[in-house]
């Protein structure tokens, strides 16, 4: 009975170790991915500000004011 035992506890040991590597290997692809999410994000909040940038510049080059979110066109 005791080899029984022992057998199981190698089996449940086996199947930690199992678990345990699957996820370790889970976390280092899902810690990759939000590195790379936050390498886009970086990139894309720097293409938004200069594309704000260069409307702005725009705007005022034409002769009129920077619009701001929160102000109605002239039309309404």
């Amino acid at each position: 009975m005791s080899g029984t035992t022992g057998g199981q506890a190698m089996d449940d040991r086996t199947a930690q170790e199992e678990r345990l590597a699957h996820l370790e290997r889970v976390l280092a692809d899902l810690s990759d991915v939000v590195a790379r999410q936050d390498r886009e994000i970086d990139r894309l909040t720097r293409r938004v500000e200069l594309l704000m940038s260069r409307d702005a510049e725009r705007e005022i080059e034409a002769g009129g004011t920077v619009v701001l979110g929160d102000q109605k066109p002239p039309h309404w």
